[in-house]
Formats: C-alpha cells, structure tokens, sequence
C-alpha cells in the first residue's frame, strides 16, 4: 500500500481520470493521501494574444471544478493545479513532494507517440517512485 498517491488529470476524452482515482483509493494505505494534479502547458505568447480577456482564468476555474468533482467525497484528498510541460510537471510535484505512487491514465499509442513519447512513457522512464498506468 502506498501513503502518497499522486494522480495526474487530463481532462482528454480518452483518459481515464475516475479510474484512476478508483485504483489510488484501492492501493492507498490507511492514512494516505491523495493528490489530483492537473497541468495547464504554457501557451505561446502570440496564441494568448487571440484568447478572450479572462480565457484562462475561467479554464482553470473549469479545470479546479472537474477536479474537485474526482475528490468530492473522497478522505485526504487534494488538488492541485500547476503551469508547465505535462511530465516535467508531473515528475517535478511526485520528487518534491515525496510521492511514493503516481497513476496515470493514458490512451492507446499511435504512431506519433512511438516518435515523440506520450507523457505516461515520459513518467514511466523518469519516475524516481513506482508508476501504475491505466488504459
């Protein structure tokens, strides 16, 4: 059993972020905790310049809404909502907050994740705790 779950949310059609938050509540330890973390990438400068004024104050109202939907109910539970690239962040918060878990739901490979890498393959190889993926 595990005392610090992180589990990182994408709110993509194809992720399964309640299954993985049911699998975090099977394999949490009494006592632990979980963190739902979700990260808004960085947009480019001249991309922000065509948003709406307040665009991305209400996504991120969104995003911490679907968050605490995953959470709602559930004991030591929290949330957190960060900016940056999506597996340095994720690989960042399980290393500076001594996460002994992370659970990832990710899709099924196609040819451009053999290429690049999708962020689970990047937390999966980088993972300093152990990584449990969800397809």
């Amino acid at each position: 059993m595990y005392k610090n779950i992180l589990v990182p949310v994408s709110f993509e059609a194809d992720r399964n972020a309640k299954g993985a938050m049911q699998i975090a509540k099977v394999l949490r330890a009494e006592g632990g905790k979980i963190t739902c973390l979700h990260v808004m990438e960085h947009l480019p400068k001249y991309a922000t310049e065509y948003l709406p004024e307040g665009h991305m104050e209400a996504a991120k109202a969104d995003i911490i809404e679907g968050l605490n939907s995953l959470v709602d109910g559930v004991e030591n539970a929290s949330t957190v909502v960060v900016e940056g690239h999506s597996s340095r962040s994720i690989l960042g918060h399980a290393g500076n907050n001594d996460v002994d878990l992370i659970i990832v739901a990710s899709h099924q490979p196609d040819m451009q994740d053999y290429l690049l890498g999708s962020t689970a393959a990047k937390v999966v190889r980088h993972a300093k705790c152990a990584v449990h993926v969800l397809r």
